[in-house]
């Protein structure tokens, strides 16, 4: 099951084409590995993407990422119940497009409708993934995972990267969320905040309230550096009212209506301009501009395409 899932979408590329040539003994050969504990993870292959800033990439080998895809399938089940709703990043019937309606929804019921003004708190965490400490993220997981042999794999996995966890890993995804999951709980259940949206990295508070919201700044720094070893971004640290719109996974939800963030309206009348989007690729950037005000944009692509 773990190999399917593992493939889709990838059985072009050569490395999954080698494994696959020899699967039954390539798989059998990692699971003597791991019955008797000698299974060592490989070295990770670095790249840089643009998406659209650019992100060191590290990729771990096909027999690793099969590992990855297996542990995963077996560690969200355990995870994921204990999440608050509102984390949005990399979870089943999540994502962006429900954290941003969730948005919306929020703002309806704090403005009335569109009555009336509140404020957003918007934060980032600094170099996240660079600074997630190994060991504070073990000892999260050992309070789940009672198995020791599960145990001793998860680290072998966690340890397999120098320092915090590599961009690449599908583990990673999962185990950022156990991470900041601890802030969540702090969020909803010490500071008890109502309206708090997390996605990654970047989470948001509302208030009608701008000084709460400006108190929060504070122990919510404290709480990160004691307790996870992080610190708020402080260049990334952003207050504003609704009515200003409010910057959120590439869009802006203001009263009456969504808008596409103005760098990512920007990079998609670049791509236009330059023959980029094709009638390949053009459901992706549709699909995009049908969650928002996008008629215009949509109409200048379509030209680019004549």
């Amino acid at each position: 099951m773990a190999w399917k899932e593992f493939k889709k979408g990838k059985k072009s590329r050569v490395d999954v084409q080698e494994f696959e040539f020899n699967l039954e003994d390539n798989l059998f050969q990692l699971q003597r590995e791991l019955t008797v504990k000698t299974y060592q993870h490989s070295n990770y292959t670095s790249f840089y993407i643009k998406d659209p800033k650019l992100r060191l990439i590290n990729k771990a080998c096909v027999r690793d990422r099969v590992l990855h895809h297996a542990i995963f399938r077996v560690l969200y089940q355990i995870f994921d119940k204990s999440f608050v709703h509102d984390s949005y990043s990399c979870r089943l019937g999540k994502g962006t497009h429900k954290a941003v309606n969730r948005l919306e929804r929020f703002s309806l019921k704090l403005s009335k409708n569109n009555k009336d003004n509140f404020f957003c708190l918007k934060c980032d965490v600094k170099k996240f993934f660079d600074s997630i400490n190994q060991n504070i993220l073990l000892k999260l997981m050992e309070r789940k995972i009672e198995d020791n042999d599960t145990l001793w794999l998860v680290e072998k996995i966690v340890k397999s990267f120098d320092k915090g966890l590599p961009l690449g890993n599908v583990t990673s995804q999962l185990f950022a969320n156990i991470y900041l999951n601890e802030l969540d709980q702090f969020v909803k259940h010490n500071l008890k905040e109502k309206y708090y949206l997390r996605y990654c990295d970047d989470f948001l508070i509302l208030s009608c309230d701008k000084n709460e919201l400006l108190k929060l700044i504070k122990p919510l720094n404290e709480f990160l550096k004691t307790n996870l070893n992080l610190l708020l971004h402080p260049n990334k640290i952003i207050l504003r009212k609704y009515s200003q719109g409010i910057d959120f996974l590439g869009y802006v939800v203001r009263p009456h209506y969504r808008a596409l963030r103005t760098k990512t309206k920007r990079r998609i009348l670049r791509k236009a301009e330059k023959g980029k989007i094709t009638e390949l690729n053009l459901p992706s950037y549709f699909g995009v501009l049908g969650h928002c005000r996008g008629h215009a944009i949509r109409q200048l692509i379509i030209k680019s395409l004549v």
